[in-house]
């Protein structure tokens, strides 16, 4: 496959960027997005070009670092996968293919498509943990009776890997979902019980200095979300937040 990339190219996050034109052949359809870029980079190297900078870890879809907005889409066309399992076969000879970074207030560019997400760790540290007993006279998780829907609801909850896709194609750049994921999967059990109204509070004031925007319920997120993480989150984060407002506020 022959393709033209327009690639976001920004040297730091004070300089201006803008999209650069490369041309790259011979890609295998069975090679992954990532790998593309690999073969991008290395074709600039030998060229004595800067590489482009993009984020990458785990690359199975776990990690969530190699966010990128593809022809318009956080992590590409294809739908419940992340960037690194998006394959070329996705894309058709002779295409042009824009690939920037994420796009938000709260999700600065460090350089060309790399962003600073470290705004989603600060949330989690607010409030998204559980005290623990550390006596010695702890009880058996195995003794706390828990409804297997309940325990499914927070399972699927914690299946957020912080990937951002929800803000960035959010029209508000809202991480509603994502602090919703991490509410819920505590909510719903027993050991979140504790912190259950401090950490509803804590969470959203920390995302709302964050500067993030507010959820105008129009879905984008729970579409583009690799791990398909529910709008009813959303909900339950209301309510959590709603009745710990009356009792603590």
């Amino acid at each position: 496959m022959d393709l033209n990339l327009k690639v976001w190219r920004q040297k730091n996050a004070t300089e201006k960027g803008a999209l650069k034109d490369y041309a790259i052949k011979e890609v295998s359809p069975d090679s992954s997005f990532l790998e593309m870029l690999d073969l991008l980079n290395d074709q600039l190297i030998e060229s004595g070009e800067d590489p482009v900078a993009f984020d990458h870890d785990c690359r199975e879809g776990i990690c969530g670092s190699c966010s990128l907005y593809v022809n318009g889409e956080a992590h590409g066309p294809s739908r419940a996968i992340t960037t690194c399992q998006l394959h070329m076969r996705s894309f058709k000879d002779g295409d042009t293919i824009y690939i920037e970074p994420f796009r938000a207030k709260a999700f600065p560019v460090i350089k060309d498509l790399v962003v600073d997400r470290s705004s989603f760790d600060r949330i989690q540290q607010a409030g998204g943990f559980i005290s623990v007993n550390t006596s010695g006279n702890t009880q058996d998780a195995n003794a706390l009776p828990i409804p297997k829907a309940d325990a499914d609801k927070a399972f699927d909850a914690a299946t957020c890997i912080g990937c951002g896709a929800c803000v960035a194609t959010c029209k508000n750049a809202s991480a509603m979902l994502f602090v919703s994921a991490k509410v819920s999967q505590f909510s719903l059990l027993p050991q979140g019980k504790v912190e259950a109204k401090s950490r509803a509070l804590n969470m959203v004031h920390q995302m709302d200095l964050e500067g993030f925007g507010n959820c105008t319920n129009t879905g984008a997120c729970e579409v583009e979300c690799p791990k398909g993480i529910s709008l009813e989150n959303i909900a339950r984060l209301n309510r959590e937040f709603l009745g710990a407002t009356i009792t603590e506020g």
